[in-house]
């Protein structure tokens, strides 16, 4: 008897079960609690997202591959029960508005051997490929790099916005799209609708999955000949439900990067956008602009308000030009901050790690705030609490010890230019 055969382009979620079970040659999926937003998912993506032919193929392979994941990952726990005994240690998640600098500092601390991190290509195969060889290459490794390469045949200006690396350490929200629960949807189409949805829902189960899959990846990592013992993860999605990170990972310190907004909305509009055209033919700059500007606003309001009423002593607050200036300073003042120390092999390491992923190395990222509907001014006021609290209150000190550096200067020369000694 042949298998069924499946329409490429339908997003009809019976199907899309069905596929994935056919293809996994499994079927227990534990927790069928993703199934409903699952739905709601790609009820949207039919009736929200102007998705081209490409577009309805590519949701429809990515939710079929999110099952096949979820599949797998339901049988190595079941095989190797053990798995849940894992206890997981999360000092530091690095989070602040993308284009803050995040993945640069993420890097950074994750360079250090001791240090363990999500890699791009477990986000997108949390699984072990049948037969894998703990000793050998990983298989999944080679599907990640063929991923990266035809999203980037595909749309060419991705690569200036993100170093795409499918060994590099990445964020943890594309283990948590596997819950339909977080905003991946919304950084592939414009669902507008599914975001307000989603914000309606309790999304502790993302957070659960979300530790389950750390103590997954721990146990691989270890049967691979890893001794690290403690994470660090990387997603600024976290800042608009922090209290559920703490809640999850109590431990947690989180390291905020600050940035102007100004300079970053109008630069992740940009990524988003670029992401927006692999499934659609004519994507909206300025819809780009108010959804992502919003969704960034809220975020940082929730975890400014957040900090002040509940966690004032969890935050570690890092200026993205200082990263850039001093990398092993930034770092070593994380560990300092968390009661950890930084071994002159880690140090090494990170100032290695800087040297050679300088920002120079990828092309240029090219984009007006115009076009996706933005002025300064309504920047400005969007952002008014986030700038005043981390942005202009730095500048101002650093206007201020600017000057008492020039008159310092100034009272140390003589007429004539010379140093007074």
């Amino acid at each position: 008897m042949s298998e069924p055969s499946f329409d490429p382009r339908s997003l009809d979620a019976d199907s899309i079960v069905a596929e994935a079970r056919q293809r996994s040659g499994l079927s227990d999926f534990g927790d069928e609690s993703f199934l409903d937003p699952m739905r709601h998912m790609l009820r949207a993506f039919e009736t929200e997202a102007d998705l081209n032919q490409a577009g309805r193929t590519s949701q429809r392979e990515r939710t079929v591959g999110l099952l096949v994941n979820r599949l797998r990952i339901e049988d190595w726990l079941t095989r190797h029960p053990e798995i849940l005994d894992e206890e997981i240690h999360v000092p530091v998640v690095v989070c602040g508005l993308p284009r803050t600098g995040t993945t640069m500092l993420h890097r950074l601390l994750a360079s250090d051997p001791a240090s363990l991190a999500v890699l791009w290509y477990e986000c997108r195969h949390p699984a072990p490929f049948p037969d894998n060889d703990w000793t050998g290459v990983d298989a999944r490794i080679a599907a990640a790099e063929e991923e990266i390469r035809l999203t980037l045949e595909a749309v060419p200006e991705l690569a200036t916005t993100h170093p795409w690396d499918p060994k590099g350490p990445d964020e943890e929200i594309m283990l948590m799209e596997s819950t339909f629960l977080v905003w991946m949807p919304e950084a592939q189409a414009y669902v507008p609708e599914f975001g307000r949805w989603q914000r309606e829902q309790d999304r502790r189960p993302a957070y659960e999955f979300l530790k389950k899959m750390l103590r997954f990846l721990q146990w691989q990592k270890r049967r691979a000949g890893s001794e690290a013992t403690s994470w660090v993860l990387k997603a600024p999605y976290h800042l608009g439900v922090v209290e559920l990170l703490f809640e999850t990972f109590p431990e947690a310190r989180v390291v905020q990067t600050h940035r102007d907004p100004l300079e970053t909305i109008p630069s992740y509009c940009s990524l988003e956008y670029f992401l927006w055209q692999l499934g659609c033919d004519a994507p909206d700059p300025v819809r780009c602009g108010e959804l992502w500007g919003e969704n960034w606003r809220r975020a940082l309001l929730h975890a400014l308000e957040m900090r002040e009423r509940h966690y004032p002593d969890r935050f570690i607050d890092i200026n993205y030009r200082e990263v850039a200036a001093d990398p092993v300073g930034q770092v070593r003042k994380i560990y300092q901050a968390t009661g950890r120390p930084l071994t002159d092999e880690a140090a090494a390491q990170v100032a290695r790690w800087a040297s050679e992923n300088r920002r120079e190395n990828r092309p240029p990222h090219e984009y007006t705030p115009e076009k996706f509907g933005f002025t300064p001014e309504q920047l400005a006021q969007d952002f008014r609490e986030y700038r005043e609290r981390f942005i202009l209150a730095d500048q101002s000190s650093r206007s201020k010890s600017l000057r008492i550096l020039t008159k310092r200067s100034s009272n140390g020369l003589r007429k004539d230019g010379s140093v007074k000694m």
